[in-house]
């Protein structure tokens, strides 16, 4: 282990003896830090707290605090970090709130500065939030989503694999996959580019478009548009939005669109 002599850390702490560790950090006790994780100065990183191989702690980062929920009764509770991320200057990441819970993020996302993940969150693998993007407790985040600048995220939202939200959006309803949000919970389109981008296929790309228009931009019901869609026996990535919409609790985002948005999302 590689660490600045004015850091303190645990002797309690499991770290790998690749782990880099700068000026003034601080790693309590039960954390664990994997091969090659490089923490930089004045990150705090709390109790209870795991980091895979490969991950970056920026400057003034506090990870695995307590969480921000009246109904935490002090018990253990953990945060778990996969592999490759890159977390920025003065992330907040909380643990679980319930004993034995944990808040959970995948491998090779990137939390840019000032972002915020709540207790209990669950962020999947190659998800970005951008500076500011402040996620409550018990959101649920798939693979590939793009989270822009201060954007807000109610509490116990999910936000379905690829969708993108823009900047400075408010959202207290499910965003399902592959849509692109802007506003208060509002659904403007696909996220064109960012399928585009994940290597979708023309064919699959022309049915989650189909579906968007049967669900958003006919007089169906959204019964009757999912009815409708299943019809036409489409492949796996329209039959995983099915299901998305058919297992939201909160509802599902719904459309709005203004002529000042076409350019928005490129």
């Amino acid at each position: 282990m590689n660490a600045h002599p004015t850091a303190i850390v645990s002797r309690h702490a499991e770290l790998d003896p690749t782990v880099e560790i700068g000026p003034y950090a601080i790693i309590e006790d039960e954390v664990s830090l994997g091969k090659n994780v490089k923490v930089y100065a004045h990150a705090y990183i709390c109790n209870g707290t795991r980091i895979d191989e490969g991950t970056e702690i920026h400057m003034g980062a506090v990870i695995g605090h307590l969480p921000q929920d009246l109904a935490f009764e002090g018990k253990k509770s953990y945060l778990k970090i996969g592999k490759k991320n890159i977390i920025r200057e003065y992330v907040t990441i909380h643990r679980g709130t319930k004993e034995d819970s944990s808040t959970q993020i995948g491998d090779e996302s990137f939390l840019m500065a000032l972002s915020h993940v709540g207790h209990n969150c669950k962020l999947g693998n190659k998800v970005i939030l951008a500076n500011g993007a402040l996620l409550a407790g018990y959101v649920n985040v798939a693979d590939g989503v793009f989270i822009s600048g201060n954007v807000v995220v109610h509490q116990f939202c999910n936000i379905g694999k690829l969708a993108i939200i823009g900047g400075f959006s408010g959202v207290n309803k499910d965003v399902p996959p592959y849509m692109a949000v802007r506003g208060p919970s509002s659904v403007w389109s696909i996220n064109l580019v960012g399928l585009r981008r994940a290597g979708y296929k023309s064919k699959t790309i022309s049915e989650i478009k189909e579906a968007f228009k049967l669900i958003y931009k006919s007089d169906l019901n959204t019964d009757q548009a999912i009815t409708k869609i299943v019809e036409g026996n489409p492949g796996k990535e329209v039959m995983d939005l099915i299901e998305f919409i058919k297992n939201s609790k909160r509802g599902i985002c719904k459309y709005r669109f203004s002529p000042d948005d076409k350019d928005y999302f490129g």
